[in-house]
């Protein structure tokens, strides 16, 4: 026999929230404890405790999603919450998962979409629409760590591209408008950046990063 998993629908919109009760409970091993307008209405049930997964939308007239999902972790830390909802701002889906909702919808998804998220959710995964697994991935995007050839200077780079000529430091002073001094500054610099400890293999890291223009 299979274990009923026990699900609470918070949404203010009468049609979406009948329709997604009429979805779950007409799967045989779902069952919909109770269907809310508000967190404030849910918060007054028992449902919420007894719940294993929670869908739950965002823009509901007094506490929101967001603010819900935070206090329904500490209430029920077990169940699984699944927002849902017409936003798909980077403040609404971040403030969502960080709030403790472990999965994202737009209410555009379709029955079986539904159905099929819940099932990805209780094996242990993350379900989100397309469009919104998109914008999580171009978040990561933006803040990529910088890659050693990004963290050279413009005169590191040219004087990196000097020492791979086999240049002296006097006459890459000379070139570079510089005292040695400077030129020595510069080249310990390029020496950190890319984690090496000699010319050669200053050189030979250029090289392999595409540094040097000659590459």
């Amino acid at each position: 026999m299979k274990t009923m998993v026990q699900i609470t629908i918070i949404e203010d919109n009468s049609f979406a929230r009948t329709a997604w009760e009429t979805t779950l409970n007409s799967e045989e091993n779902f069952v919909v404890l109770g269907s809310f307008g508000s967190c404030e209405e849910a918060f007054e049930s028992e449902a919420l405790k007894k719940s294993n997964l929670i869908l739950l939308d965002i823009n509901l007239p007094g506490i929101s999603g967001i603010e819900g999902a935070e206090a329904i972790s500490s209430l029920n830390n077990k169940a699984l919450i699944i927002m849902i909802s017409i936003q798909d701002d980077d403040k609404s889906i971040f403030g969502s998962l960080q709030a403790g909702a472990i999965g994202y919808l737009h209410k555009s998804v379709t029955p079986e979409e539904l159905i099929d998220s819940i099932n990805i959710a209780l094996r242990g995964g993350s379900p989100m629409t397309p469009q919104i697994a998109r914008r999580v991935l171009k978040s990561f995007h933006k803040f990529k760590p910088k890659l050693a050839e990004d963290n050279l200077s413009e005169k590191e780079t040219a004087i990196l591209n000097l020492l791979s000529e086999g240049k002296s430091y006097k006459k890459i002073a000379d070139e570079m408008f510089l005292s040695v001094d400077g030129v020595k500054y510069h080249i310990r610099s390029i020496y950190e950046k890319l984690h090496v400890h000699s010319r050669a293999e200053a050189v030979n890291k250029g090289q392999k990063l595409r540094i040097l223009s000659k590459w």
